[in-house]
């Protein structure tokens, strides 16, 4: 499951040439739009970004996100959050755990001095990207990451600023991951959390490459075998909610940059796959 949680949170060179990186150009006759994969979450070595995510930005007048990146962090937004990452019935992690997981999760708090008996709670889900967030902070990774890097510039520079979805279904979203299959959800987290550092590095490495085979393998491949209703649910069902809304946009005549994690472009299930089915013209920029 560390595959999707890196995706779930997660996903400028001097040059005079397009290299390869995780950004396509999408054609429909006159209008075109970039469709730009992130990574959420960065190093300060993951700086500066690869050029042609600098120019793409350049060339076009708006930049749509997956959410407002600019209302994530607000009051109310964390209130929301709150109010939902615990449960509301009286039940706990020992109702929804196995006694095994339950042991192993709390053995894995107390190795890293994280108070247990604070989280017992909280569902699976906000746990498990809790505890993804405080293990990436130890490595120096930075929560801001591609989305609020150009969120901020936009918003510098006076550029329109819009989102494939509200900020309510992407919480929405988070707070649901694993639910009805939460000691498996958990169990895997844990498992997988021990390979993080390898695991980072390659998604990172895939990312700034265009490696939308990589992409793949790391962001959706083995949710997709695993755990096929959180695949559905957090891949599936996004990308085709957000394909109409891409479609709208390539009929407009101003150019936008329209920025989602890197997991949502690839595969047979990915924007760049469906885009292609109905005929639009998808080039990587290299």
């Amino acid at each position: 499951m560390k595959k999707m949680l890196l995706c779930a949170l997660l996903l400028v060179l001097p040059g005079s040439l397009w290299a390869a990186t995780s950004l396509w150009e999408v054609r429909s006759g006159g209008s075109l739009a970039y469709l730009g994969g992130t990574c959420h979450v960065l190093r300060p070595a993951d700086y500066p970004l690869p050029a042609e995510f600098g120019r793409a930005y350049n060339a076009v007048q708006a930049v749509v996100f997956e959410a407002d990146p600019g209302q994530m962090n607000t009051p109310e937004v964390q209130q929301m959050i709150m109010a939902g990452a615990i449960y509301q019935d009286g039940r706990t992690l020992a109702d929804v755990l196995s006694p095994a997981t339950y042991n192993e999760l709390k053995n894995y708090c107390q190795s890293r001095n994280i108070t247990f008996d604070n989280l017992t709670r909280f569902k699976p889900s906000i746990l498990a990207v809790t505890l993804l967030t405080l293990e990436l902070q130890k490595r120096g990774v930075d929560a801001g990451g591609v989305d609020q890097f150009f969120h901020g510039k936009a918003v510098a520079d006076g550029k329109s600023v819009d989102a494939l979805e509200t900020v309510r279904q992407q919480v929405d979203f988070i707070l649901n991951l694993g639910q009805d299959n939460e000691d498996a959800f958990m169990a895997s987290c844990l498992e997988d959390m021990e390979q993080l550092d390898e695991v980072f590095d390659r998604l990172i490495t895939a990312w700034r490459t265009g490696d939308e085979a990589t992409l793949e393998a790391l962001t959706s491949t083995e949710v997709r075998e695993k755990f096929p209703t959180v695949y559905k649910m957090l891949f599936v069902d996004r990308n085709r909610a957000w394909l109409p809304a891409i479609e709208e946009y390539l009929r407009t005549p101003e150019k936008e940059l329209i920025l989602v994690g890197a997991g949502h472009l690839v595969g047979e299930d990915g924007l760049l796959a469906m885009l292609r089915r109905r005929g639009y013209q998808v080039r990587k920029l290299q």
